[in-house]
């Protein structure tokens, strides 16, 4: 959490801002000490990081251009207004763009997701940028994982957090250390196949050779986590929380989460969700598990801190105590 914390404050201080998937195909991943380098080249971007009013610490210009690896299409699309509100009708051909790859299956691909994509793009200013995998359905993950290629069951690509992108004009191995100093999420370098994957979910990275993806290290809900909709706000009432790679069920989640000894009083999204001994108890599966934060009781802290989710008695499997959001702050938003 500290270093974290660090890289992310070092980040609004600093100057700045695939291949078919018949064979291997990134996913979720673990760290991997193998990856390690004493001296990561120190880059020297250019380009401004977008003001502290920016809702993401990773935001681009607003804009994200893509060619496509498998269909014969492309995306240029300004997604974001001058005013930080979002263009449906751009995020509705980002969804399109990104469909499962195979069955057409669309699914809304996350706000975060975006910017990150347009972080990279606006800071490192590839030639182009061509996705080779964004969203896949449920069902086509496990076709893949049938037909042989190296893809994780709980893989953040079918949760709409991952893209594997491959680039023109970069050096990719150093694009990937650079990503990787300054943890902007899940950073995957595939050497042979020449592309990265890219997601927002926790800092963590690999290459194909330290990938762990056939040790199914989701399984049991090992490796839940919490993301917000946003990192800044002005304030928390009104804020999503979703809860990621839950791979078994019953979950039960305390009614109550900690943000630096503010309480936080959280209602499902879902209304068919019950409440059983102050915990919401979650029996079905869904395609999301959301969480609205309704009332705020005590100060919230300064600067970026984590919100704390509980989970209940009766965890089943894996399932860990507490689960930690991204870092959230409340600079002032102009």
């Amino acid at each position: 959490m500290k270093r974290l914390t660090l890289a992310l404050l070092l980040t609004a201080l600093l100057p700045a801002c695939a291949v078919p998937e018949s064979g291997r195909v990134s996913g979720d991943r673990a760290p991997s000490s193998a990856t390690s380098e004493t001296n990561p080249p120190n880059a020297q971007p250019t380009t401004p990081y977008p003001s502290a009013g920016a809702r993401f610490y990773f935001s681009g210009n607003g804009r994200l251009k893509l060619s496509h690896g498998h269909f014969d299409t492309k995306l240029d699309v300004r997604y974001r207004r001058a005013d930080r509100s979002y263009d449906q009708q751009a995020l509705q051909q980002i969804r399109r763009f990104f469909r499962s790859r195979e069955d057409g299956r669309e699914s809304s691909i996350s706000l975060r997701t975006i910017e990150l994509l347009s972080y990279v793009q606006t800071r490192f200013h590839p030639k182009e940028m061509t996705l080779m995998s964004g969203y896949r359905s449920p069902e086509y993950n496990a076709a893949l994982g049938e037909r042989g290629a190296a893809v994780a069951m709980a893989s953040l690509h079918t949760q709409s957090l991952a893209a594997d992108i491959a680039f023109v004009g970069v050096d990719i191995r150093k694009l990937w250390l650079q990503l990787r100093e300054l943890q902007v999420g899940g950073v995957g370098f595939y050497k042979t196949q020449n592309f990265l994957h890219i997601d927002s979910g926790p800092s963590r990275f690999w290459e194909e050779t330290t990938s762990k993806v056939k040790d199914n290290i989701s399984a049991g809900n090992a490796r839940i986590f919490v993301r917000t909709d946003f990192d800044r706000y002005a304030t928390l009432e009104g804020a999503v929380l979703r809860l990621h790679s839950v791979t078994t069920l019953p979950l039960y989640v305390r009614a109550t989460a900690d943000l630096g000894g503010a309480t936080l009083t959280l209602q499902p999204v879902d209304d068919e969700i019950p409440l059983r001994d102050g915990c919401w108890a979650i029996v079905k599966p869904s395609e999301t598990y959301e969480f609205r934060i309704t009332h705020v009781d005590g100060s919230t802290p300064r600067g970026p801190h984590e919100i704390t989710l509980f989970t209940c008695d009766e965890r089943v499997e894996k399932t860990p105590p507490e689960v930690q959001s991204n870092p959230i702050d409340f600079s002032k938003l102009r």
